[in-house]
């Protein structure tokens, strides 16, 4: 069942460096967040901060709260590892892992979490995910070639299959179709579509047209100035984000007058 998220207070650090300062948000189950603002304004390192893959990098640490129904995802007898199981991840440019078989990409999460499973659930398993991800059509007969020979957005629809067979609640993607032609970039904005009614979806995007399209609700970072902690300015529904900020800041982004 998707979760609600709840940042609280957050401030991030990468050693004494503070890169977010302050965000406090809330974040709908069964919804998309669009994550929008100028390069370098913290967006990114938000989002990862949401399943604690920022804490792969030395030295990076929060301060403040990220609740999951209720739940901090920072206390003290939480396992990381279970956090990134339920809140999955999709990177900018699509991932396979070269060397596996399109059906063993899928499944490379799964089985990274050792999760024992029979040659049929995995097949089962592998053919829901890829459904899921409106790809199995594409690559039902050559499961056993290898994902990195698909196009670019196949791929990243094959990542998006990966992160959704370990079952998360939640799902994270950090500019999934900056990589992609217009063709893939739509494929993708209407799987999000599809997926909102099982998960929470935060997606990070630079394009301010896809964060129109396809979010519920967007939020807007931003920073004073080079070297600067990036802030959230507002959230709002999408709808009046776009059409009626209530931040100079929102407007003069969105109006193309900065960023």
């Amino acid at each position: 069942m998707a979760q609600r998220i709840d940042a609280k207070d957050l401030n991030i650090y990468y050693g004494s460096f503070l890169a977010v300062s302050d965000v406090t948000m809330s974040i709908d189950p069964q919804s998309v967040t669009a994550l929008i603002g100028p390069s370098g304004c913290g967006k990114s390192t938000f989002l990862r901060s949401l399943n604690r893959m920022h804490e792969v990098i030395p030295g990076a640490r929060v301060e403040g709260t990220v609740a999951m129904d209720g739940v901090d995802l920072y206390g003290a007898d939480v396992d990381p590892v279970a956090v990134r199981r339920q809140v999955g991840m999709v990177f900018q440019r699509p991932n396979p892992f070269p060397t596996m078989s399109i059906a063993e990409n899928v499944l490379a999460g799964v089985r990274l979490n050792n999760k024992r499973i029979s040659k049929g659930d995995a097949q089962d398993l592998v053919e829901q995910s890829l459904r899921h991800a409106n790809l199995w059509n594409e690559v039902k007969d050559r499961l056993a070639k290898p994902g990195s020979g698909l196009s670019g957005g196949q791929q990243q629809r094959l990542c998006i299959a990966r992160a959704i067979a370990v079952k998360p609640q939640v799902l994270l993607m950090d500019e999934p179709c900056s990589a992609l032609d217009p063709i893939s970039t739509l494929a993708i904005e209407d799987l999000i579509a599809q997926l909102k009614s099982e998960y929470t979806i935060v997606i990070v995007t630079h394009n301010m047209q896809q964060a129109a399209r396809v979010s519920d609700r967007t939020g807007f970072f931003n920073l004073a100035g080079v070297g600067q902690p990036g802030r959230l300015v507002e959230i709002d529904a999408t709808s009046t984000i776009f059409s009626s900020p209530t931040q100079q800041a929102t407007e003069d982004y969105i109006s193309g007058r900065f960023g």
